[in-house]
């Protein structure tokens, strides 16, 4: 072999390791840029949160046992219970004093005592009741103590327990016996037997205390689609308030616009061909009005995100932490979800914000449809939280938590990846600024927000529930309105009460209004509530005296009592409206949050209604009144079925005591009218049905506490902007090769139904 062959063997050599070093090198830095980064440490001592966490199902079966050995009463299984036996309606979470919390959290006191809140009826007793215990400590429980007269100033009447499962399955079972009364008119009116329509409850039920006489409406039911859409026309009264079941009757009937004493009358006047008849067919469900079947293939997949390094926050039990943010989540299987000890920097702003209540209240020239207002926290607002659908609910890489409840049953159910918590990229500045003068340069902080998320299906309408947590110290709570829009038959002068959206369907007009509880700590418990607005005032120029000039000015006001904190429902209120420290920042202002309110509302039930206190709170968008742990929630699930005497009255709460320097919470108010048009067919959307409210500072801090993030993206014109190390967006075209492995897709939540 020649020298010249050995150095050109040599050269290749050389330079196939050379390319070959290259390739391993790319390859080395190509993970490292996709590497999960570490997650920033908990600034709350590692289990403090836990004194918020929500009952374990183990813990919530050690209660079930315990009550079951120490009641000295025999307790059936909810599920199967009459209303004649005594059984355990629902286990959970007894929140500790806050006073207690507040020791162990911040003054190294001991631990408060973990307890549950056991609900029992008993209606195998000589004066049947609705009784609260709180059972503790857990996990061991050895004690329980009635706290039933304390919370509530007396007993809780039995006919004001909400509706059990097993009493709904042996109403329809009395409809069905009285449906077969009226077989010919079934025929005509519907094609069927009666066992192919499904019955909708309404509420509440009867006009006074005592009642449990209830609307129930008639519908064609088709399987795989929503059967709100199908009303038949027939509508039936039930009185189920005897203790024994046997003796519930049908009280009246109610066709087309006219009212029968019983479904054999309603047969009679058919025959007599006395009755008109609108002759309905089963809809076939290929082609049943609202169904959600695609109509077309699949298309192209849309954009997907994702996180380049992995989550940036962290989720340890019940707490996460973000970017500053620390936050303990859970819920209620009655009124949804609810955080505590919500922190900002170390720093507490929020130690409560939770749903309180969802109410819907409809109109219509049917029974049903007329008399229904639904307050949702009596259904289970919480336990009605089902799995999130990954991708579509939720961004498919977000983390999922289960929710355990026990309601109406001895044994805990789990409503599986039912809470989703995740990084959201809005796709708009936080903010931004290009400069086009003096000197040349951009900088900007795209909006990141934390966002936690659940969803309640309540019968026909599904809730977004969102609590989002964003870079600038601000806190926004909003809920979006989606699902079936609820129907009645259509006839008469139906327009009157909504739009027609089918053949026979009258979508009926109601109102959202949902209600918040907002315990805020600004810079410690002890706040003053301030209100800022704008004026004209009307001055001789300075500089040119025979002309004038109209002058806005800042009109501040501390408000002093409740009641001029009470500011009615679609009212104009103070634009600003802040809870304030007696603490000043740097500029010498007090350091404050701001409330502001995004709601659309509708009229509140007229006060000199008989079951307007039971939902008094909708008086006011917003209320502040003194923290007390006596009214711990301003409602009750227990309004619903006796909204004429409310076990609680939310107005009580305000009454006139100074709000000066106290421990203070906020009520919030918001909502929107619906009137249900043809776009709400098959679905309505959530476009423009969001409302909500935001939590912002207002000179708490010295500057927008987002300049601190390492988000933060500034260039000048003298820079190469395409470099990495410069300008952060540079980097983005590696970071897109970090495509996480997805987990494959799966659904459980038709499981556990």
């Amino acid at each position: 072999m020649s020298l010249k062959t050995v150095l050109i063997l040599l050269g290749l050599s050389l330079a196939t390791i050379f390319a070959l070093v290259c390739v391993l090198l790319t390859r080395e830095r190509t993970p490292r840029t996709c590497q999960h980064l570490p997650l920033e440490q908990e600034d709350i001592e590692d289990g403090q949160s836990l004194v918020f966490a929500d009952l374990t199902a183990e813990e919530m079966s050690q209660v079930v046992r315990y009550l079951q050995g120490h009641l000295g009463v025999p307790l059936v299984d909810a599920s199967r219970a009459k209303p004649s036996d005594n059984c355990i309606a629902s286990v959970d979470l007894q929140v500790p004093a806050k006073a207690e919390v507040l020791r162990f959290l911040d003054a190294r006191g001991a631990r408060p005592l973990r307890e549950a809140l056991a609900v029992l009826y008993f209606g195998n007793q000589p004066e049947p009741n609705i009784t609260e215990y709180v059972v503790g400590p857990l996990p061991t429980p050895a004690y329980h103590r009635d706290v039933t007269v304390h919370k509530y100033g007396g007993k809780v009447p039995y006919h004001r327990r909400p509706v059990t499962g097993r009493e709904y399955m042996d109403i329809n079972a009395l409809i069905q016996q009285e449906l077969k009364k009226a077989p010919r008119f079934l025929t005509a009116c519907c094609e069927s037997d009666g066992t192919n329509l499904v019955i909708l409850t309404t509420a509440p039920r009867g006009f006074k205390s005592g009642d449990r006489v209830t609307w129930f409406v008639l519908f064609h039911n088709v399987a795989g689609t929503g059967y709100y859409l199908s009303p038949v026309g027939l509508e039936v009264l039930v009185d189920h308030g005897d203790l024994h079941v046997s003796r519930w009757q049908l009280r009246q009937v109610f066709y087309n616009g006219r009212y029968f004493a019983s479904t054999r009358d309603l047969e009679q006047e058919f025959v007599a061909g006395a009755l008109e008849v609108v002759r309905l067919k089963q809809p076939p469900a290929e082609s049943v009005l609202g169904s959600m079947k695609p109509r077309h293939p699949p298309g192209s997949p849309g954009p997907l995100q994702f996180e380049p390094q992995g989550p940036r926050y962290s989720v340890r039990n019940n707490r996460i932490t973000f970017q500053g943010w620390s936050i303990a989540f859970g819920m209620n299987p009655n009124t949804g979800p609810r955080l505590f000890d919500i922190r900002y920097r170390g720093e507490r702003i929020v130690y409560e914000l939770s749903l309180q209540e969802a109410l819907a209240l409809y109109g219509s020239n049917c029974p049903g449809g007329m008399s229904t207002r639904y307050l949702d926290g009596s259904f289970g607002i919480g336990r009605f939280a089902y799995e999130l659908i990954r991708g579509l609910d939720c961004p498919y890489t977000a983390t999922y938590v289960d929710r355990h409840y026990l309601a109406e049953t001895d044994t805990p159910k789990t409503n599986q990846n039912s809470l989703c918590i995740f990084e959201h990229d809005s796709a708009l500045p936080l903010r931004r600024h290009f400069s086009d003068s003096q000197s040349f340069y951009y900088g900007g902080l795209r909006k990141n927000t934390l966002v936690i998320r659940t969803i309640s299906t309540l019968i026909n309408y599904d809730y977004i529930w969102d609590f989002m947590f964003h870079g600038s110290g601000a806190v926004e709570v909003r809920v979006h309105a989606t699902g079936y829009i609820s129907s009645s038959f259509f006839h008469g002068r139906g327009t009157d009460y909504g739009n027609r959206v089918g053949p026979h369907t009258l979508g009926t007009m109601h109102l959202h209004h949902i209600h918040y509880k907002v315990d805020l700590d600004v810079d410690g418990q002890l706040n003053s509530l301030e209100t800022q607005d704008m004026e004209y005032e009307f001055v001789k120029d300075p500089w040119s005296t025979q002309n004038t000039i109209e002058r806005p000015y800042l009109r501040r006001e501390r408000l002093e009592k409740e009641d001029e904190a009470a500011f009615p429902l679609n009212v104009p209120m103070p634009r600003y409206l802040s809870f304030v420290s007696s603490n000043l920042n740097k500029w010498e202002h007090p350091r404050s949050y701001r409330i502001q309110i995004i709601s659309f509302a509708g009229k509140h039930l007229p006060t000199n209604s008989s079951m307007e206190r039971s939902i008094s709170w909708g008086r006011y968008q917003l209320a502040v009144t003194r923290r007390k742990e006596e009214e711990p929630t301003s409602t009750s699930i227990y309004n619903q079925n006796d909204p004429w005497t409310p076990t609680v009255t939310f107005a009580d709460f305000i009454n006139n005591e100074t709000i000066t320097n106290q421990d203070l919470v906020a009520w919030i108010t918001v909502g929107f009218l619906h009137i249900p048009h043809a776009e709400d067919i098959p679905n309505t959307v959530t476009v423009g049905n969001g409302v909500g409210f935001f939590l912002r500072p207002y000179n708490y801090f010295n500057e927008d506490p987002s300049v601190d993030s390492s988000d933060s993206v500034y260039f000048s014109s003298e820079q190469d902007v395409g470099a990495c190390g410069a300008n952060p967006l540079a980097c983005l075209s590696s970071a897109a090769t970090c495509v996480p492995h997805l987990p494959p897709f799966h659904f459980g939540g038709f499981l556990n139904l």
